[in-house]
C-alpha cells in the first residue's frame, strides 16, 4: 500500500492489498456492518472508515487499514478500554490494535 495514494473507493483500497491482507480487511468490514448495518463508508486519513453516526466525527468512526504483516483496527480509545481483556494478546495503542495476518482474527 502506498501511504500517499488517494483511493476513490474502499473497494479500490482493498483491491490494492495483498491477498491475506484484503481477506482480513473484508472480515473486519463485515463485522462492522453486521453490528451496525447503517454505517457510512468513507475515508479518514486515506484509510477506510465507518461512521456510526451520519456525518460523525472521528470519535464516532471505526477505521481499518492494511499492512504487510497485520491489519490495523482503529476504534475510539473508550472502545479499546471496554475490550481490554479480549485484546490483551495483541499489540495495541491508545486507540488501535494490530491483528497479525498469521493468526486468526478474534
Amino acid at each position: 500500500m502506498s501511504e500517499t495514494s488517494n483511493f476513490k473507493t474502499v473497494d479500490e483500497y482493498f483491491n490494492t492489498q495483498p491477498k491475506d491482507t484484503k481477506k482480513a480487511l473484508l472480515v473486519l468490514k463485515n463485522c462492522i456492518l453486521n453490528v451496525e448495518p447503517n454505517t457510512t463508508e468513507l475515508f479518514n486519513y486515506n484509510i477506510p472508515a465507518y461512521s456510526l453516526i451520519n456525518g460523525g466525527k472521528r470519535e464516532q468512526q471505526i477505521m481499518i487499514a492494511g499492512y504487510k504483516k497485520y491489519v490495523g483496527f482503529y476504534p475510539h480509545p473508550t472502545t479499546m478500554e471496554k475490550f481490554d481483556k479480549e485484546l490483551n494478546e495483541f499489540k495495541r495503542g491508545k486507540g488501535s490494535v494490530q491483528f497479525p495476518l498469521n493468526k486468526p482474527l478474534p
